[in-house]
């Protein structure tokens, strides 16, 4: 739920040509709290309160309510609604989204989000995308336990500093968003260019790894590396649905994600059947052969069909045409005004 209600605000809240830019801001706070949370359970685990490992229930459990009443104190669904911005600030957000994205609620064409190609290319990516992450925080400390032998307090603090290049999709946002400025690339041309690198690259890596022999320190530079490459494309698939639909952006990240979490379940569950037997690093081999051979599919899949236009059934057009029968409206209703007010003053 709450990754539809952020797609759904940030398409009201930022501004189209820094969508990548925001939305790899928000996500980076995801993996943020992976490291945080990884470090800080097993500190308390072994040193806090209520015999240890269930002091990091009630830690996490009290963040969560603090940002929760947070969240419901401080987000509002568009600046037209928000109380206590000034004047200044609404007339800024006004000119930069325009009428639409304000306070637009438009019915959900279901029958043509379910039948678009481009939406279900970005869902392909998207699990194939979700594949990578979920084998990596599941199951490479499995990996790093099972072929490269470390001991778990070693573990725990590479599988969460593996996640620290992830901040590195800033940035990559940032270019992005400087790439689909007017006179330089479309954005579907971006959108593809950076998929197709981040898969391309986060595969080749990933089978890398089972080749490189005993040689730890190696072993998990690649795999940070591979981190760091996939930063490059995970922005696309967790903002394309504002480049199809910004007025649907909430819905279509809720559909998309749905699919795209299916591979947590997936992934752990192949690692499982190809690991049964005894763990080895042939076994491993196939498991990240499999990574990429997914990497491969999802991307091919988006390259071909994929888009990052405005759809037409995004409801854009038909609320830009509401508010302009809206202004000629007010203004036919002046002129009658006017026209009743001169008419008084002469008799």
């Amino acid at each position: 739920m709450l990754m539809p209600a952020m797609h759904a605000l940030i398409a009201r809240w930022s501004s189209p040509q820094y969508h990548s830019f925001v939305v790899t801001s928000v996500f980076s706070g995801i993996d943020g709290g992976i490291v945080v949370g990884m470090i800080l359970s097993g500190v308390l685990s072994d040193f806090g309160f209520a015999g240890g490992w269930p002091s990091a229930f009630y830690v996490f459990g009290t963040i969560g309510c603090v940002c929760s009443a947070a969240w419901f104190i401080l987000c509002y669904d568009s600046p037209s609604t928000h109380p206590w911005i000034s004047p200044e600030e609404h007339e800024y957000w006004r000119s930069v989204l325009g009428n639409t994205n304000l306070v637009a609620r438009p019915p959900t064409p279901w029958r043509k989000i379910l039948t678009s190609v481009p939406v279900w290319a970005l869902a392909v990516a998207f699990f194939s995308s979700e594949w990578s992450l979920y084998t990596l925080a599941t199951c490479i400390p499995l990996f790093m336990h099972d072929v490269l032998g470390f001991d778990m307090t070693t573990n725990g603090t590479l599988s969460a500093v593996l996640f620290l290049p992830s901040y590195l999709m800033i940035p990559a946002g940032l270019f992005a968003d400087w790439l689909r400025a007017p006179g330089r690339l479309s954005t579907s041309v971006v959108r593809k260019l950076f998929l197709a690198t981040g898969f391309i690259l986060t595969g080749s890596l990933f089978i890398s790894t089972g080749y490189v022999g005993c040689n730890r320190a190696l072993t998990v530079a690649i795999m940070f590396i591979a981190v760091a490459c996939s930063t490059v494309s995970f922005p696309v698939v967790s903002i394309n649905q504002l480049d199809l639909a910004p007025l649907h952006a909430g819905k279509l990240m809720g559909m998309t994600y749905c699919i795209a979490s299916l591979a947590s379940i997936a992934a752990p569950h192949a690692v499982g059947f190809l690991t049964y037997h005894q763990s080895s690093r042939s076994e491993w081999q196939q498991v990240f052969f499999l990574t990429a051979a997914i990497f491969v599919v999802g991307g091919t899949v988006f390259v071909i069909f994929g888009s990052g236009e405005r759809q037409r059934w995004s409801g854009t057009e038909e609320m830009t045409l509401t508010v302009s029968e809206l202004e000629q409206t007010t203004n036919s209703q002046q002129i009658v005004a006017d026209d009743a007010a001169v008419q008084q003053s002469t008799v």
